[in-house]
């Protein structure tokens, strides 16, 4: 069965071609495929970075034939749309720009649009308007104001092909959806089960239900999620390690959610050295044991009321897009009656196993008649081997017409600022409102490298060359193999993972006043892109008379941490940056008055 939506009620309406007849449903039939194959690009990345806005763009001339394509690799990495033009070359004038939504990754950075308009693109088909309030509607505007024809699907023209193909946008970006409307990440519900609907026998063992082909999915599951979620008895059972398995590229932090802290001193989830691994559980719990936990590098956050809805909306505050529950069925049934579950998947065995007491995946829901049970919508069936696979929605991937967010249910992408401390501004993914004010931006810089040979270097971000003077000026072959990884690496994110992982496993490679410079390092940075870029001064200057606040509440050097507690060594170089250019603009003021 195909995914389907049911984003709108009302009649289906061909509003730009009802005199066309078949040339205009032509014309729709082109422009949804190309629209769908825009959103397949959009996911080609998933597994490889962190979840992110997901873009794909297709150039397609004037005869249907595609010029060129491209995708977003990961935040702070070069747009689809500047990707799809330099591939299409020359043929980009003329042509039409299929985009799977409104370009807008990074405020303030205008390089997609101005890719479009250079290339002498003509039209813009954009599937979906940009979820996210700040971003929303600015890149049609200023691509319209350039002289480019821009459609968006369901707004200048309808049909059912269009309506199919934005179904396709809004499912490729669901959790950035989600994320903006409801201050929780979108939650996928993942268990194996047999044909009896057990997930392990009744002496607990449960290795293995689903096939080989079956967990090779569950792995790309996880490799396409900023976290996986577990409870208690899970790591007491099967002391899984929840990795992605692929050997490469993005593997999402383990999350365990206990309410005693009730857990062994000898589990694999304790093993940080390749991911990080986080226990949030009820206030005062097993004080001895979390002091255990953080000596492995274990970070443990307490609540005051332990419930799936406080733990999503805290890592709706740190910046997370997707979470994947592997959990049993009592710690499943509370997330999905606590309405944090979007998503269910369900790999069916053809087993059976009985058991009275074998565990089902779902524990009690409090219903006592059948017709109090939750229907999924938007259903699929797929054969993966010998197990079928069986997914669908428990909360509908909300509408994006006529406007999303609405003006009074807006909740940002960053929501910790407080509207009643307006002199506060966060910053925190490269898609919050002051995004570009992150490390992780993309906007690349020319710098020296800092070692013997003083020549200057681009660098993708301000993360790759921060993350790359760790290691300059170590005489050593891995030291200088390093740097040039992180020079060359496809994203921020991957450069901070080698300038990480190898201060932490190889320390003797890092210079040995890395913790005298590292603030320098950072503050040179910093003034190098501010300066390349006079947007993004004028972004900065814009803020006078605001604190600025790095919102990372595990970073506790560089951005603010949870509760105040971070040293927010990032905003304070931002606004000694700002002090310096204030000064600079009143010492001119003063030279020009003089004159």
């Amino acid at each position: 069965m195909a995914l389907s939506f049911r984003i709108c009620s009302s009649p289906l309406i061909c509003r730009a071609t009802l005199s066309n007849g078949d040339n205009g449903r032509n014309h729709h039939a082109i422009d949804a495929a190309f629209i769908r194959r825009a959103a397949d690009l959009a996911e080609m990345s998933a597994g490889l970075t962190s979840p992110h806005p997901n873009f794909g763009c297709v150039i397609a001339t004037s005869s249907g034939k595609v010029a060129g394509e491209g995708y977003l690799y990961a935040q702070g990495t070069k747009p689809a749309e500047a990707l799809a033009v330099e591939a299409a070359g020359e043929f980009s004038r003329g042509s039409t720009a299929y985009l799977n939504m409104e370009p807008g990754d990074c405020h303030g950075d205008h390089t997609a649009v101005s890719a479009l308009v250079q290339a002498g693109i003509d039209r813009v088909v954009v599937g979906i308007r940009h979820p996210l309030q700040h971003l929303r509607g600015s890149a049609i505007r200023e691509l319209r104001s350039q002289g480019i024809e821009v459609n968006v699907l369901g707004e200048d023209f309808e049909s059912k092909v269009l309506e199919e193909a934005r179904k396709s946008c809004l499912l490729v970006n669901a959790p950035l959806i989600h994320r903006a409307c409801s201050r929780v990440p979108f939650s996928v519900l993942k268990y194996a089960m047999t044909l009896d609907g057990k997930i392990a026998a009744s002496s607990g063992h449960a290795a293995w239900i689903s096939s080989k082909l079956s967990r090779t999915r569950v792995f790309e599951l996880r490799g396409g999620s900023d976290a996986v979620i577990v409870g208690g008895n899970t790591v007491r059972q099967d002391d899984p390690r929840l990795t992605a398995r692929h050997g490469q590229g993005h593997t999402p932090t383990r999350i365990v959610m206990t309410q005693s802290l009730d857990l062994p001193e000898k589990a694999n989830l304790w093993d940080v050295a390749e991911v990080s691994t986080i226990v949030v559980t009820q206030r005062g719990a097993r004080k001895s044991f979390q002091k255990f936990l953080a000596s492995k590098g274990v970070e443990v956050v307490e609540f005051d009321m332990l419930n799936p809805r406080e733990v999503m909306e805290y890592f709706h505050l740190r910046g997370y897009l997707s979470i994947l529950w592997e959990c049993g069925g009592t710690l499943a049934a509370s997330a999905i009656s606590s309405s944090v579950i979007h998503k269910v998947v369900a790999f069916v065995a053809p087993k059976i196993i009985g058991g009275s007491k074998a565990p089902s995946p779902v524990g009690d829901l409090g219903m006592v008649e059948m017709t109090q049970a939750l229907n999924l919508i938007d259903v699929c069936y797929e054969q993966v081997g010998p197990d079928m696979l069986v997914s669908g929605f428990l909360q509908p991937i909300p509408d994006l017409l006529p406007v999303i967010p609405s003006e009074d249910a807006t909740v940002e992408i960053d929501p910790s600022v407080d509207p009643f401390e307006p002199s506060i501004i966060f910053f925190y993914k490269t898609w919050d409102l002051y995004g570009s004010f992150s490390n992780f931006s993309p906007h690349p810089i020319r710098m020296p490298c800092g070692g013997e040979n003083d020549d200057y270097m681009t660098w993708s971000s301000v993360e790759h060359y921060y993350q790359a003077n760790k290691f300059v000026g170590v005489e050593n072959p891995m030291a200088h193999d390093c740097v040039e990884k992180i020079r060359t690496a496809r994203s921020p994110e991957e450069a901070a993972l080698i300038g990480r992982s190898t201060l932490r496993q190889k320390p003797e490679l890092v210079r040995n006043d890395w913790e005298d410079v590292k603030i320098e390092v950072m503050y040179k940075a910093l003034k190098c892109k501010f300066s390349t870029y006079p947007h993004l001064k004028s972004i900065l200057l814009s803020t006078v008379g605001s604190v600025l606040v790095e919102a990372s509440p595990h970073d506790l050097f560089w951005g603010g941490g949870r509760e105040g507690e971070g040293l927010n060594y990032l905003g304070r170089l931002l606004m000694q940056l700002r002090s310096e250019y204030l000064g600079e603009s009143s010492v001119s003021a003063e030279n020009t008055s003089s004159a």
